[in-house]
C-alpha cells in the first residue's frame, strides 16, 4: 500500500481502528502521533495525511491536499470475461498501468458461470482498482463495466481510436512491430482464455480492428495484458 486511498466523504471522519488503513498506518509503517504519511482521494489529489490521535477504536486524521492528478493514459481494454482470479488480477495490475478504461465482455468462448461470481455480484471488482491505484502512488480509477456483449463494447467506442485486436491463431503481425501513430487514444481486445470465435473476429475486422500477437508463446491471460498495455504505452507519447 504506496498510498493509502480514502473516498471523499471519508477524510473527515475517524478512521476505525479495525479499518485494512488503519491497521497498515499503525503495524505496517509504524506511525505514531504527529507521524505523517502519503494519503489520496480516490479520483482526486494526493498529499499528506497527519495522524493527530489513536483512540480506542479509531484514529484522528488531517490531510493537507495537492494539486488534482493528471488523466489516466487514453486506453481502453476490451476482454472476454475471465476466470475470477484472473479477472481480479487484471483489475488490479491494469489499474497499477493507467489505461482509462476495462470493459469485460461475454464471448462464445468464455465460461457463462463467470458472469455470476461473487466478484462482480457483490461490487467486490472496485477494491481490485483501488488496489491497483494505490500501488502506483495513483488516485484515479479506471471506467470498468461487465456483461456486454463484444458488439456492443465495439461499437461504444469513440472514432478515431486505433483499434487492435490481439489473436494467437490469425495474426500475421506482432503487437511490437505494429506501427501506431505516436499519440492518441487506443483500443486494446483481447479474448478470454479460449481466444475468439470466427463470429468475434469478423465482429472486430468490421469494428476497424487490425490483429496482431505477442509472439509464439501462449501466455496467461493476465500476463498477455500486462504485456500488451506495456508494449502500447512504449509505442505512444504519454507521459
Amino acid at each position: 500500500m504506496n498510498l493509502i486511498l480514502f473516498e471523499a466523504a471519508e477524510i473527515d471522519r475517524p478512521l476505525p481502528c479495525d479499518d485494512p488503513r488503519a491497521v497498515h498506518l499503525l503495524r505496517v509503517l509504524r506511525r505514531r502521533e504527529g507521524d505523517t504519511f502519503d494519503a489520496g482521494v480516490i479520483d482526486g489529489p494526493r498529499g499528506r495525511g497527519t495522524l493527530m490521535a489513536v483512540g480506542p477504536d479509531a484514529l484522528i486524521l488531517t490531510f493537507a491536499w495537492g494539486p488534482a492528478p493528471p488523466p489516466l493514459d487514453p486506453l481502453t481494454l476490451i476482454l472476454g470475461l475471465p476466470r475470477p482470479q484472473t479477472a481480479r488480477d487484471i483489475l488490479r495490475d491494469a489499474t497499477a498501468l493507467g489505461v482509462a478504461a476495462m470493459h469485460f465482455v461475454t464471448t462464445e468462448k468464455g465460461e457463462p458461470s463467470y458472469l455470476r461470481s461473487k466478484l462482480w455480484s457483490s461490487g467486490g471488482w472496485r477494491q481490485h482498482l483501488i488496489a491497483g491505484a494505490a500501488q502506483a502512488f495513483a488516485t484515479r480509477l479506471p471506467e470498468v463495466s461487465h456483461g456486454r456483449s463484444l458488439l456492443e463494447a465495439v461499437s461504444r467506442l469513440p472514432d478515431g481510436i486505433a483499434r487492435i485486436a490481439l489473436d494467437n491463431y490469425e495474426a500475421e503481425t506482432s503487437l511490437a512491430r505494429l506501427v501506431l501513430p505516436p499519440a492518441g487514444a487506443v483500443a486494446l481486445a483481447l479474448g478470454a482464455e479460449r481466444g475468439w470465435s470466427a463470429p468475434e473476429r469478423a465482429v472486430l475486422r468490421a469494428g476497424g480492428f487490425a490483429f496482431a500477437h505477442l509472439g509464439p508463446r501462449v501466455l496467461r491471460t493476465e500476463t498477455a495484458v500486462t504485456v500488451a498495455v506495456a508494449l502500447t504505452r512504449a509505442k505512444r507519447e504519454w507521459p
